[in-house]
Formats: structure tokens, sequence, C-alpha cells
């Protein structure tokens, strides 16, 4: 095990810089998944820390020693890869070995080497095959088994399971999880698939532009998004926001027409706010129901445990999960209502979070 200490560290191609002074400590032992969309350097970070990419600013340490000039293989770090970069010509247990074979271990050491790795991740029976006798999942636990006889410091995942099919990528987010707690080694786990992220983390840190928006445990960042981002990148169907200014009156003028009561305490009037509500915490109500707003139902899609209820607020998709059956056809009339205590406040400007309307009692919608 190791910690992973990283300081201001910044990434540059040429002039253009994708990577902005990201700081973050990963403890010993710890699992951490970094989330973002594709090209927000999520990927690039790992590979820094892997020495397969230049620092271009900063310091990564791993348990305290600064390695920006470390090789790869220096670093005490194993890495496995979307693309599960096995030798084809290779047998599963020549390619789980063969970093041993090239470190000079004696072929009695390797073999008993070998063959506890295939235990660990159950393929025994798999040790003579070539990696295109092998399923998708198979191969991927090939790939970890190479990461794993290393003995490795710390263990880094790069999007290991875009290339399964979504029933093998539940399977294997479990063996991992499980060979994590078994080996309890550090492990970086890279993904723009937000389910991987929140079923796999201990904390979670959330990146959009090369930046570092959030980092916290997996409800943390659920239920309390520290930005418009953030709220909306991780939840699926993704939070709804609905754009607002603040008035006289301490109400926030949705669509023109539209009014919700809020606190407003030190939001000066015009100040112009988002305001979001995750799909589970709207509830249907009859049309014209007080204290509701009402809206126009585009689509419903069934979820077999549930439903999604895809409606048009004023121009304004917004989207309903329930798990009741209700009456709720294409171009049907339904009234919204918001729990006060779930909505979530952000600036218009900025995107930051507003937690200055937290300090008031919940004050219903009119």
């Amino acid at each position: 095990m190791a910690s992973i200490t990283i300081r201001d560290v910044k990434k540059s191609y040429a002039k253009m810089q994708v990577v902005h002074g990201v700081n973050l400590d990963i403890g010993s032992g710890e699992f951490v998944v970094i989330l973002g969309p594709s090209g927000c350097g999520k990927s690039t970070l790992l590979r820094m820390i892997a020495g397969l990419e230049d620092i271009s600013g900063g310091t990564i340490a791993i348990d305290g020693i600064v390695v920006n000039r470390l090789e790869p293989r220096e670093r005490g770090c194993a890495m496995v890869f979307q693309n599960y970069a096995l030798y084809p010509h290779m047998s599963v247990a020549q390619n789980i070995g063969y970093s041993l074979k090239v470190a000079g271990v004696a072929a009695a050491e390797r073999t008993r080497r070998v063959q506890a790795v295939a235990r660990t991740l159950e393929l025994e029976q798999l040790l003579d095959r070539k990696p295109m006798a092998l399923s998708g999942g198979q191969r991927q636990r090939v790939a970890m088994g190479r990461a794993m006889i290393r003995e490795p410091k710390v263990f880094l995942f790069d999007e290991p399971l875009s290339n399964l099919d979504a029933k093998l990528r539940v399977q294997m987010r479990s063996e991992i999880r499980k060979l994590h707690r078994r080996l309890n080694a550090t492990s970086v786990f890279v993904t723009h698939d937000q389910v991987e992220a929140m079923t796999l983390a201990d904390r979670l840190v959330v990146m959009n532009g090369g930046r570092v928006e959030q980092v916290g445990t997996p409800g943390e960042i659920y239920s309390r998004p520290a930005s418009r981002f953030v709220a909306t990148f991780v939840g699926a169907p993704a939070m709804n926001m609905l754009e607002g200014t603040v008035e006289l009156d301490g109400l926030a003028l949705l669509g023109g027409s539209r009014r919700l009561a809020i606190p407003r305490v030190g939001m000066p009037v015009g100040t112009q706010v988002a305001v979001g509500v995750r799909p589970e915490a709207v509830r249907l109500v009859a049309p014209g129901t007080a204290g509701a707003l009402d809206a126009t139902v585009d689509l419903v899609e069934e979820l077999g445990a549930g439903r999604v209820i895809h409606v048009d607020l004023d121009g304004v998709p917004f989207s309903v999960m329930t798990s009741e059956t209700v009456n709720a056809e294409p171009g049907t009339a339904v009234g919204l209502r918001f729990p006060s205590d779930e909505l979530h406040f952000f600036s218009s400007q900025t995107g930051a979070r507003l937690d200055v309307f937290r300090t008031l009692a919940p004050v219903p919608a009119l």
C-alpha cells in the first residue's frame, strides 16, 4: 500500500494546458475513482501518476517520495489498460508472468506466483489458452493478473471496463471491488461512467476541463454537489435545472410567468440563480394543485421497476423518476411538486453551489 500526494500538477501540450493545477491526496489502501467526461484530463492525470506522461508543473509523490523524474518501473505502480494490452502469441500464464521473466525471476518461482494469482482471479483452468480464445471479461482478469503479480504499491485502472458489454461490466465491477478488499491495495480508477464511479469508489474525484470540481464520497457528491456541473453530471437522469431571478418579495422567477418561493438571505435583488432538483425528488400531482407547477408530458420511459417521465415546463425539459404506476400519456397535463428541502441552488454566473439558502427553514412552493 502507498499514499499518493498530488500538488499543483499541470500538463501542457505545446501551448495548450490540459490539466490545471490539480491538488489531491489519496490515502494508503484507498479506492479512488476519477470521474469526468471525455477530454477532461482524467486519463492524463492517471498517466502522469504512472510515469507515462511527463509532468509540466507541480509534484506527484508516492509514499512521500517525489516521482516526477522516476521511470515508470521505479514508481511501484501497475496499470490496467482499456484495451487489455495482452501479448496475443503468449498463453495466459505467460502473459501474467512476463514481467517476472523480464526481471529474471526463476522459473519455479514464476510458476508458483502465476498459479497463486490465477487462483485469486479464477483463471486456473485458462492458463494454457491464448488471449484470442478468451471472453472480454476473462481477458480483463488476465490484464489484472499481470498487474497483480508485480505486487505493486498502487493499482492504476484506465477505463478498463469500457469495452465490455453491460452484463460483464456489472460482473467485473463486483470482481474489482472484491479484489481490492482482498489485496487492500491503493487503487486509482478512471472512468466516464458514473455508475462505475458510484459503485466502486471510497472517494470520488469529479473533473471537468482539466480541473477538479469536487472530491468526496459518492453519497456526499450526489446529495451536495459543489457545482452545477457536478449536479448535472452525476445522477441518471440528470438533475433538473430551472433558471431564476431573485426578486424583492423573495421569489425566483421561472420561465417568465412561473414563481417559486425561496429564501434569499444575503442575495441582492436581480441575482440570477439556477434551482436544481433530482428527478426522484419530484412528485406528480394533479394539474392546478396549489404549490405545484403545471407541465405537459412528452415521453414515458419504462424501466421495469420504475419509469422516467419526461415533461415540458414552459419549454424547459424536465424529468421525473417514479416507481408508481401513473396515467401519464404524452400530451397529458400534470403538476410538479418539489419538496423544499430537496432543492439545490447554484450561481448562474459561476456555477458554484449557494449554501446561503440552507440557513433558513424550507419555504413551500407557491
